[in-house]
């Protein structure tokens, strides 16, 4: 869908990685200058023999935040303690960065337990999410 006029034209459509990319940096930037903290991208994977990922995890450290946006492990090798090394690893690199505190979401049908066996704690809930699950938010003292 196309809407258009003499000033600009606004889409609506799927995906779009350029929009998102630019949008991501520009409120990094805003979020930065407004704080007067740095926002710094974060990433641990694992790879197997064959430099196939195992898992991975993507987040960012802002101040004494950091963030895990992303974890993910593959299917073969979940139950095998991935998760929690790939978040030891991400806590401890947070911690190097200077945080004292992380967070992350997980829907109700995802992780709470294995966010809880880590130490977070329960902040917040946000209803809504499909199939009547909620969107848990979790936080830790480092």
């Amino acid at each position: 869908m196309t809407f258009d006029d003499s000033r600009a034209v606004l889409r609506v459509g799927g995906e779009d990685h350029d929009l998102a990319d630019r949008l991501d940096a520009e409120l990094t930037a805003f979020n930065s200058e407004a704080s007067g903290a740095p926002v710094e991208e974060l990433s641990v994977r694992v790879t197997d023999a064959s430099d196939e990922l195992i898992g991975g995890l993507t987040g960012f450290t802002w101040g004494g935040l950091g963030f895990v946006h992303l974890l993910w492990v593959r299917d073969s090798a979940r139950r095998e303690g991935w998760g929690a090394r790939l978040m030891r690893a991400a806590e401890e690199e947070m911690r190097r960065r200077g945080c004292d505190r992380a967070g992350v979401s997980t829907y109700t049908f995802q992780a709470p337990g294995f966010y809880r066996r880590l130490g977070y704690e329960e902040a917040a809930r946000l209803p809504g999410v499909p199939g009547g699950h909620e969107d848990v938010y979790f936080f830790k003292e480092l």
